[in-house]
């Protein structure tokens, strides 16, 4: 179905393109503060973006310093904890994951990213694989999409059957139920964004070289099945929403807010503290007279282009 009222006139949408593209390399300019020219977006509309992203990126950090504490309460206390990132295709949800594990220990935060069953996996008990990638004790794990896949992508494409989209529905609640109470915290995040914004982003996949990779087959099916994915969320939240492990939705139409709103929110979701650390010393390098450093062929380096 096209859009046509609700479609911005082509400047606007263009400006809003450009914008998307500078949040897409923002990724790296977390790293250095600094200042980026994007073609296509006016000089007046790039000076009051600079303003904002700095007060983005500084509120960022500070957020990200939290994420560093949680993390060694984490492990320090041997938690157990799970996140669910949910939503629709652009959404948000690997940006929002992305700013999370960004500055934090690989081996403390990971993320379970599962592709499409195989003909193996699709013949054993629904949860099964999801099970395989749970913490272990001072672990936390993201899960980008998540066993919440039969009752959103596997409804609406067809790739369930009734009776299994109602099994799913009945156990669930039971398997998370038992997920809490064997220790671990199950946290559940819905990324919300409108018809016009998913319509919009998908546009700026389109235009940009280093995105369109992420619009698959089954990406450009989703959005022409808007209604159907949103009356299987809305079926979702209403029998999933649990008191042991509830859905938070996140208002994710501004993405940057997004990150910073839900990074916020799930700091607050723990008792984390911050953990004392005695001073790490450097210690002096031996140094032996016997020692001789042996060169590296010309051959093996790499050549110095830059």
């Amino acid at each position: 179905m096209m859009l046509t009222s609700a479609l911005p006139d082509h400047e606007d949408l263009m400006q809003r393109i450009a914008r998307d593209l500078i949040d897409s390399y923002d990724e790296e300019l977390e790293l250095e503060i600094e200042d980026r020219n994007i073609d296509g977006l006016d000089p007046a509309a790039r000076s009051s973006d600079k303003a904002a992203r700095q007060a983005y990126f500084k509120e960022l950090f500070r957020l990200q310093g939290e994420l560093v504490k949680l993390q060694d309460w984490v492990q320090h206390s041997k938690q157990k904890v799970v996140i669910l990132f949910e939503g629709r295709d652009a959404a948000g949800k690997g940006g929002v994951i992305k700013r999370i594990t960004q500055r934090l220990n690989p081996r403390v935060a990971r993320v379970a990213a599962l592709p499409a069953p195989n003909d193996r996996e699709r013949t054993q008990w629904y949860f099964q694989r999801y099970a395989a990638h749970l913490p272990a004790a001072g672990e936390m794990v993201l899960f980008d999409r998540s066993w919440y896949n039969r009752a959103g992508v596997e409804r609406v494409m067809g790739f369930c059957s009734d009776d299994e989209y109602e099994e799913f529905f009945r156990t669930v609640p039971e398997f998370e139920k038992m997920l809490v109470r064997s220790g671990i915290k199950l946290i559940k995040y819905w990324f919300s964004i409108t018809d016009e914004e998913q319509h919009m982003r998908f546009l700026g996949r389109i235009h940009d070289p280093l995105k369109q990779w992420k619009l698959s087959p089954m990406d450009l099916e989703s959005r022409r099945r808007w209604e159907e994915y949103t009356k299987a969320k809305e079926i979702m939240l209403e029998r999933t929403h649990i008191a042991e492990a509830p859905w938070w939705v996140v208002q994710a139409v501004d993405k940057k807010k997004a990150r910073l709103n839900c990074i916020s929110h799930l700091l607050g979701q723990m008792p984390y503290q911050e953990v004392p650390h005695p001073p790490v010393e450097l210690p002096a390098r031996e140094r032996h007279a016997d020692y001789l450093r042996q060169p590296v062929p010309a051959s093996m380096i790499v050549p110095e282009i830059y």
